[in-house]
């Protein structure tokens, strides 16, 4: 209860500070700055219910009796076996968080075992226990529910198995969780979307129910339009199928045919990059170049098609999904350290605006020199962690 009532205290300071602000362009970004200051400068106040922890709290956070040292925790002595248990695999997205959980095992001398779930929450709870009956020595869990889940995460903590969670719901003692902060990443992007359009418009929504990131976000989107009561939802659809991409695609064409003349549609809002890369095709195909495209998520995959200077997409909110996952498994190794580890990490998104990249192609690591802020996280990082990461580089 808690946290959910920190949850909606995050969302009343966000919809009372858009309220206030009655100006757009250069200040409507000078908002957006000041928000992400106070919570960087805002270490000094405990976060309610464990929420939206400070990065100082984060790193700093661990007291546990191998906090700030150097020295290797006992616990590691010898190579662990993670288990990333995960509902979801297919996508630019998930395969680079994937390979950012496999990085940092492998740079940690560990073995990760990923159990794919193919979108079954059912399968998701098996496989949480099949990792349990292999005597892990930690579960990392990747967008799953309580409903499902609860009872067989139960059963690892009971088998003294740590677990991490990622953009799930387990509100457990003894589960860490981890998120991008998807508060923030629906409002960069919204209040962007309203800036360009003057505050009037229609547009579609891409969503769909049943992901957490994605109630979350919905949260937003309904502040969101009582901010803005002149732009218009007029659509909304989503799903999340083995091809989602693809069947957004149709979905998008569908759309394009309800609204077939310039000035119809003003833009679409995007909620997951897999949905972004349907709409982009589709409206490549239908030769629509007056409707703009707004969203949340940018991998390697995609920044080829946000930096096309004939793309309609303008502007994406982000973190690098990587690092989201390099994180989750150093708060796991945290956790089989003995450390104490907060119960909530949020890793800061960015909004990337499309003008203010260079017209040459970069890479995905090169954004950090146009975007301020942006770059690998050193969130869950103990003293200890380069020691070893010495060891296993022998």
């Amino acid at each position: 209860m808690k946290k959910w009532l920190s949850l909606m205290l995050i969302t009343v300071v966000l919809f009372v500070s858009a309220c206030t602000n009655e100006q757009s362009g250069s200040n409507q970004k000078a908002d957006v700055q000041a928000n992400t200051s106070d919570k960087n400068n805002s270490a000094a106040a405990p976060a309610a219910g464990g929420e939206n922890k400070t990065n100082a709290e984060q790193t700093t956070g661990t007291t546990g009796a191998t906090a700030g040292s150097a020295e290797l925790p006992e616990k590691l002595n010898k190579p662990v076996r993670i288990a990333l248990v995960t509902r979801i695999t297919s996508g630019s997205f998930f395969n680079s968080y994937n390979k950012g959980v496999q990085e940092q095992v492998d740079a940690f001398g560990g073995e990760l075992k990923i159990y794919d779930s193919a979108n079954d929450l059912a399968k998701m709870a098996s496989n949480i226990e099949a990792a349990i009956n292999e005597k892990v020595d930690a579960i990392l869990v990747n967008n799953g529910t309580a409903q499902a889940l609860e009872p067989a995460v139960k059963k690892a903590l009971a088998a003294g198995i740590p677990v991490v969670a990622y953009d799930s719901d387990l509100n457990l003692p003894g589960v860490s969780a981890i998120n991008q902060d998807d508060y923030l990443l629906a409002w960069q992007s919204l209040k962007k979307l309203a800036g360009d359009l003057n505050g009037k418009g229609d547009i579609a929504v891409l969503w769909v129910a049943g992901y957490l990131p994605m109630e979350r976000r919905q949260v937003i989107i309904d502040a969101f339009k009582k901010r803005y009561p002149n732009i218009k939802e007029v659509a909304r659809f989503g799903s999340v199928t083995s091809n989602t991409s693809l069947d957004t695609q149709a979905q998008v064409e569908a759309l394009l045919k309800k609204y077939p003349n310039p000035g119809d549609l003003d833009a679409i809002y995007s909620n997951w990059n897999e949905f972004t890369r349907g709409a982009l095709q589709a409206l490549k195909q239908a030769g629509r170049t007056d409707i703009k495209v707004y969203g949340i998520d940018l991998t390697d995959e995609e920044l080829p098609l946000f930096q096309d200077p004939n793309s309609p997409w303008q502007a994406a909110s982000a973190t690098n999904p990587g690092d989201v996952g390099k994180v989750q498994a150093r708060l796991a190794y945290q956790k089989i350290a003995g450390e104490q580890v907060p119960e909530d990490v949020s890793i800061e998104p960015h909004l990337i605006d499309r003008t203010v990249l260079p017209k040459e192609k970069i890479s995905f690591t090169d954004l950090d020199k146009y975007v301020p802020g942006w770059g690998k996280s050193d969130e869950a990082r103990s003293p200890w962690m380069a020691e070893l990461e010495k060891g296993s580089a022998k």
